[in-house]
């Protein structure tokens, strides 16, 4: 498994805002689809909503690259 540490500096981010900031998605669109299409997990759990409010130490998993950002 790969394991990433991404620091904000505000009380939260979007999880698309977040996937672009730590390079996941090269495009909003591109967040946009891999949140829609369920291929990404908040905290264990799968979530399918972009605007979902990321605040430090929530953890990001993405299974199809075995990815997991630690939100700082």
């Amino acid at each position: 498994m790969k394991k990433a540490e991404i620091k904000i500096t505000t009380e939260f981010i979007k999880l698309d805002s977040l996937l672009k900031f730590s390079g996941l998605a090269e495009t909003g669109s591109d967040a946009k689809e891999f949140i829609k299409e369920g291929r990404i997990c908040v905290n264990s759990e799968v979530c399918l909503m972009r605007g979902k409010k990321i605040r430090p130490g929530d953890k990001i998993y993405i299974p199809e690259t075995d990815t997991e950002l630690t939100v700082l």
